[in-house]
């Protein structure tokens, strides 16, 4: 019983550390700018 409740106690802190990196890690935006040519055939009327 203590390893399970050691065992379930790191693991929420692992995970609610892993969210709170996620929400607090500023990812930047990609700025590659990106340009498509699609064909008349592919919009049909």
């Amino acid at each position: 019983m203590g390893k399970l409740l050691v065992v379930l106690v790191l693991g929420v802190v692992l995970i609610g550390g892993g969210g709170i990196a996620l929400a607090s890690w500023s990812i930047p935006a990609p700025s590659a700018h990106v340009e498509k040519v699609l064909p008349d055939e592919a919009f049909p009327r």
